[in-house]
Protein backbone atom coordinates (compact mmCIF):
# COMPACT_ATOMS: atom_id res chain seq x y z
CA UNK A 1 0.00 0.00 0.00
CA UNK A 2 2.69 2.42 0.50
CA UNK A 3 4.45 1.63 -2.15
CA UNK A 4 1.58 2.48 -4.47
CA UNK A 5 1.11 5.90 -2.57
CA UNK A 6 4.26 6.73 -3.16
CA UNK A 7 4.55 5.67 -7.03
CA UNK A 8 1.08 7.92 -7.40
CA UNK A 9 2.35 10.67 -5.86
CA UNK A 10 5.75 10.71 -7.83
CA UNK A 11 3.82 10.03 -10.72
CA UNK A 12 1.29 12.75 -10.44
CA UNK A 13 3.98 15.26 -9.66
CA UNK A 14 5.89 14.11 -12.97
CA UNK A 15 2.59 14.44 -14.37
CA UNK A 16 2.13 17.92 -13.49
CA UNK A 17 6.00 18.83 -14.58
CA UNK A 18 5.79 17.66 -18.00
CA UNK A 19 2.45 19.50 -18.73
CA UNK A 20 4.22 23.33 -16.91
CA UNK A 21 6.84 22.53 -19.07
CA UNK A 22 4.61 21.76 -22.17
CA UNK A 23 3.10 24.91 -21.27
CA UNK A 24 5.84 27.09 -21.07
CA UNK A 25 7.13 25.97 -24.47
CA UNK A 26 3.86 26.65 -25.91
CA UNK A 27 3.82 30.09 -24.30
CA UNK A 28 7.47 31.05 -25.44
CA UNK A 29 6.93 30.01 -28.96
CA UNK A 30 3.96 32.67 -29.19
CA UNK A 31 6.28 35.37 -27.70
CA UNK A 32 9.50 34.79 -29.70
CA UNK A 33 10.53 34.93 -32.73
CA UNK A 34 12.76 33.15 -34.05
CA UNK A 35 13.89 31.96 -37.42
CA UNK A 36 16.79 28.92 -37.77
CA UNK A 37 18.22 27.96 -40.97
CA UNK A 38 20.97 25.76 -42.63
CA UNK A 39 22.40 25.56 -45.69
CA UNK A 40 25.39 24.36 -47.35
CA UNK A 41 27.83 26.48 -49.54
CA UNK A 42 30.03 24.93 -51.60
CA UNK A 43 32.12 28.41 -51.89
CA UNK A 44 33.10 28.02 -48.40
CA UNK A 45 35.29 25.02 -46.68
CA UNK A 46 32.68 23.90 -43.97
CA UNK A 47 30.15 23.29 -46.18
CA UNK A 48 27.50 24.07 -43.34
CA UNK A 49 25.78 27.60 -42.90
CA UNK A 50 23.80 27.87 -39.80
CA UNK A 51 21.52 31.16 -39.56
CA UNK A 52 19.52 32.04 -36.66
CA UNK A 53 17.77 35.39 -36.43
CA UNK A 54 15.18 37.16 -34.57
CA UNK A 55 12.51 38.30 -36.93
CA UNK A 56 10.89 40.90 -34.76
CA UNK A 57 12.05 44.37 -36.02
CA UNK A 58 14.09 46.38 -33.53
CA UNK A 59 14.93 50.17 -33.57
CA UNK A 60 19.28 50.43 -33.86
CA UNK A 61 21.25 53.86 -33.46
CA UNK A 62 24.62 53.94 -34.98
CA UNK A 63 26.84 54.82 -37.40
CA UNK A 64 26.35 53.89 -40.86
CA UNK A 65 30.25 53.15 -42.93
CA UNK A 66 30.74 52.17 -46.47
CA UNK A 67 34.16 51.34 -47.97
CA UNK A 68 35.33 49.05 -50.41
CA UNK A 69 31.82 47.99 -51.39
CA UNK A 70 30.46 46.74 -47.43
CA UNK A 71 28.17 48.07 -45.99
CA UNK A 72 28.85 48.24 -41.84
CA UNK A 73 26.83 49.13 -39.56
CA UNK A 74 28.43 50.06 -35.32
CA UNK A 75 26.37 50.14 -32.89
CA UNK A 76 26.18 53.46 -30.51
CA UNK A 77 24.49 51.20 -27.45
CA UNK A 78 27.33 48.03 -27.60
CA UNK A 79 29.75 49.85 -29.78
CA UNK A 80 29.58 46.16 -32.20
CA UNK A 81 30.67 46.33 -35.95
CA UNK A 82 27.64 44.31 -37.94
CA UNK A 83 27.42 44.12 -42.09
CA UNK A 84 24.55 45.53 -43.09
CA UNK A 85 21.58 43.64 -46.33
CA UNK A 86 18.98 46.25 -46.76
CA UNK A 87 15.87 44.37 -47.72
CA UNK A 88 13.84 47.25 -49.85
CA UNK A 89 16.90 48.84 -51.48
CA UNK A 90 18.30 49.06 -54.47
CA UNK A 91 22.13 48.67 -53.23
CA UNK A 92 23.90 50.66 -56.28
CA UNK A 93 21.06 53.55 -55.20
CA UNK A 94 21.92 53.41 -51.38
CA UNK A 95 26.13 53.69 -52.61
CA UNK A 96 25.01 56.59 -54.50
CA UNK A 97 23.36 58.06 -51.69
CA UNK A 98 25.72 57.37 -49.20
CA UNK A 99 28.60 59.13 -51.35
CA UNK A 100 26.09 62.05 -51.92
CA UNK A 101 26.04 62.61 -48.32
CA UNK A 102 29.02 61.99 -47.09
CA UNK A 103 30.89 62.47 -50.14
CA UNK A 104 33.48 59.90 -49.31
CA UNK A 105 33.94 56.04 -47.95
CA UNK A 106 34.88 55.22 -45.22
CA UNK A 107 32.90 58.46 -43.21
CA UNK A 108 30.81 57.86 -40.69
CA UNK A 109 27.11 59.20 -41.20
CA UNK A 110 24.85 58.69 -37.68
CA UNK A 111 21.67 56.98 -38.69
CA UNK A 112 18.24 55.12 -37.21
CA UNK A 113 18.07 51.73 -38.64
CA UNK A 114 14.57 49.51 -38.20
CA UNK A 115 15.66 45.81 -39.05
CA UNK A 116 16.89 42.60 -37.14
CA UNK A 117 19.81 41.07 -36.53
CA UNK A 118 21.08 37.54 -38.50
CA UNK A 119 24.18 35.62 -36.91
CA UNK A 120 25.97 32.74 -38.67
CA UNK A 121 27.36 30.75 -36.31
CA UNK A 122 29.67 28.94 -38.16
CA UNK A 123 31.56 31.91 -39.20
CA UNK A 124 30.77 33.77 -35.81
CA UNK A 125 29.16 36.87 -37.91
CA UNK A 126 26.11 39.27 -37.14
CA UNK A 127 24.35 40.85 -40.17
CA UNK A 128 21.66 43.56 -39.84
CA UNK A 129 19.20 43.26 -42.01
CA UNK A 130 18.04 46.82 -42.08
CA UNK A 131 14.34 47.21 -43.58
CA UNK A 132 13.98 51.07 -42.95
CA UNK A 133 16.24 53.93 -41.85
CA UNK A 134 16.59 57.18 -41.01
CA UNK A 135 19.62 59.54 -41.45
CA UNK A 136 20.18 61.55 -38.26
CA UNK A 137 23.55 63.36 -38.16
CA UNK A 138 26.49 63.45 -40.40
CA UNK A 139 30.01 63.82 -38.61
CA UNK A 140 32.08 67.09 -39.44
CA UNK A 141 28.74 68.47 -40.74
CA UNK A 142 27.83 70.07 -37.82
CA UNK A 143 24.26 69.64 -39.11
Amino acid sequence: MKNNYIYNKTHTSLKIGVELLIFFFMFSSCTIQMKMGVSTDVKKKSGIKIVVESTKQKEYIGWWVYGEGQHIFKDEQNLEEYDMEFLNENMEELVQLYLAVCEMEFFPMECKMNGYLQKELVEKKTTLIVSDFEILYIQGCGE
